[in-house]
């Protein structure tokens, strides 16, 4: 982790009240009464983003920083507007205990820019987390187990707990959330994957181009 995201990291513990946990390792602390929680990211139809860096506090102070990622994926279903009962589940962006603040990087390929977003999440979203949501289809007990981001034209990002049982995912209303693009970013300065400068023609693929077309930006309300 780079000095910058170390700073930011530590700003967001204490922005949230919370200290650093010293030599204590996410082993020691146990785990969810399901086990690890998940997080993961998508974006409305052919209006793609790629997140390159993750960094989360959770409530018992561990740091965790994730380079390699889930894929972002483009939900179909999410036209104008946000789908609310887009489900998924993560494969590599776990977690042991509830997230205090999170701060990630992200490239918006339809905005052709790099975006910082950091979150500070209620107590309240913590304690859902904590407690069943009932019984699933399989009569096992069901739990809000992962967090949905959502990332949108123009910089938008939206939270929402998703029910392991299904059904619609419970929108989140952050603490706090700054996103930062341009000459703005500091912990995600110089971190991005892609090629802001385009050389592909328009710089987009067909699906987007289709998708686009007769459209103006910022394509929906998100």
């Amino acid at each position: 982790m780079n000095g910058s995201k170390k700073i930011y990291l530590a700003l967001l513990l204490t922005l949230s009240g919370c200290h650093s946990a010293g030599s204590i390792t996410p082993e020691q602390t146990g785990e969810m009464p399901y086990g690890m929680w998940g997080f993961a990211f998508f974006t409305p139809k052919a209006l793609p983003a790629r997140v390159t860096y993750v960094g989360i506090i959770d409530d018992k102070k561990i740091l965790y920083s994730f380079r390699n990622l889930d894929n972002v994926q483009r939900d179909e279903a999410s036209i104008g507007h946000w789908d609310n009962r887009y489900m998924r589940f993560a494969q590599f962006n776990k977690a042991r205990h509830p997230p205090v603040a999170i701060l990630f990087c992200w490239d918006s390929i339809i905005d052709k820019k790099t975006y910082e977003t950091r979150i500070i999440f209620p107590e309240s979203m913590r304690e859902k987390m904590n407690v069943s949501t009932g019984l699933d289809r399989l009569g096992e007990k069901a739990w809000y187990s992962t967090i949905l981001f959502g990332l949108a034209p123009e910089g938008k990002v939206r939270v929402w707990l998703q029910n392991s049982g299904g059904g619609d995912n419970l929108p989140v209303e952050p603490k706090k959330i700054t996103t930062l693009s341009g000459d703005k970013l500091d912990g995600c300065r110089g971190i991005s994957r892609i090629d802001m400068s385009y050389k592909i023609p328009d710089g987009y693929d067909q699906s987007t181009k289709d998708f686009i077309k007769g459209k103006t930006y910022p394509y929906g309300e998100w």
